[in-house]
């Protein structure tokens, strides 16, 4: 059995990142504000529609869950190695 190993995940400001995430939360974490991209909200919602990136809705809102995000950076980690 694998121990689940949690440390603090930080947002760029320095403050913990919470547990479920705006999509502007989102778009901060991941940096896609960062790299130039005209809009990072599209980018953000194709790799949702292309299955890359869970999300859940919860009321009317789409939330970004913390360990999704996190997963999401190994995925496509593990596919530039390749």
């Amino acid at each position: 059995m694998a121990m689940n190993r949690q440390h603090t995940i930080y947002m760029p400001d320095g403050k913990p990142a919470p547990p479920v995430l705006t999509e502007q939360e989102a778009i901060k974490l991941l940096r896609l504000d960062t790299i130039a991209l005209k809009h990072p909200e599209s980018t953000l919602r194709r790799y949702r529609d292309m299955g890359l990136l869970r999300c859940v809705q919860i009321s009317k809102k789409v939330l970004y869950p913390l360990d999704e995000l996190m997963e999401f950076v190994e995925r496509q980690k593990e596919a530039v190695a390749r």
